[in-house]
Parts: C-alpha cells; structure tokens; sequence
C-alpha cells in the first residue's frame, strides 16, 4: 500500500505532470506541422516543377528511397525548430536575463540560492542539509 501511495505522489507532482501534458501538445503540434508540409507546402514546391513532391523516389536493386518523403520530414522538422526557438527558448531566456537584475533599481537581484560543495545542485542560502545528495553543508561552505 505504501508503494502504491508514494507512486501516486510521484505523478501528481507538478513537473511529471507538466512533462506529460508537454510530449501530449507536442506530439499534437507536430502532427499538425507534418499535415501541413505534407498537403500545402510541399504540393506547392511541386507546382513549379510539375512533379508529385512526396511521392519522389527513386529504386537501386529493388530497395525503394522515398526521398520527397524525407524532405517533408526535413522541412516538418525545421519548422518545429524554428517555432520552438523563437516562441520558447528566446522568450525563456530572455525572461531569465530579467529576473537576474531588478527592475527598480538595476541592481543584481537578492542571491537566495547556493550551490550545494558535494553534488552541485541549486540549494536554499539558508539550508544547512541539501536536499538532492542529502549531505550536511555549513554556512562556512557557501559557494
């Protein structure tokens, strides 16, 4: 019974639950790029050259090469970089450059955070056991 509980407190945390809800949207999102490289772009690449686009192959001693396919898969795939890049990682970094300094006064923002000497991880100031590596740490320890 015990199992079943700390199993159950393991998926309702936060972050397991955020990551889920994450490859569900992706996954989604990504269905959605590949429709769309698939039935608009790629057919009109195809307009210019009057070839079937995804259907561009070619055969070496009975094994099949589905090139057109691959470069859908290519063009899906930048353009989940470039979506991903622009509308996550810049906004993230650019929201983590403004919290290291305060608005107000321009001032680097109070440290409330240390590296714990054994494992490395991000602990309280104030801590005197780090929560990751569950080693003692001491105020004469502070990184």
């Amino acid at each position: 019974m015990k199992l079943l509980n700390d199993f159950k407190t393991f998926i309702l945390r936060g972050n397991v639950v955020d990551l889920a809800i994450g490859i569900i949207i992706g996954a989604a999102f990504g269905a959605v790029v590949a429709a769309l490289v698939a039935d608009l772009i790629t057919p009109l690449i195809g307009i210019f050259g009057k070839v079937n686009f995804p259907d561009l192959s070619f055969t070496i001693n009975g094994s099949k090469f589905l090139i057109g396919q691959f470069i859908n898969a290519v063009i899906s795939f930048l353009i989940l970089a470039f979506v991903v890049f622009f509308f996550v990682v810049r906004p993230v970094n650019a929201l983590m450059a403004r919290s290291k300094v305060t608005e107000e006064t321009g001032e680097p923002a109070t440290i409330t955070t240390r590296a714990c000497p054994y494992c490395k991880s991000s602990i309280a100031i104030d801590a005197t056991r780090c929560p990751y590596c569950t080693s003692e740490v001491s105020q004469a320890s502070m990184a």
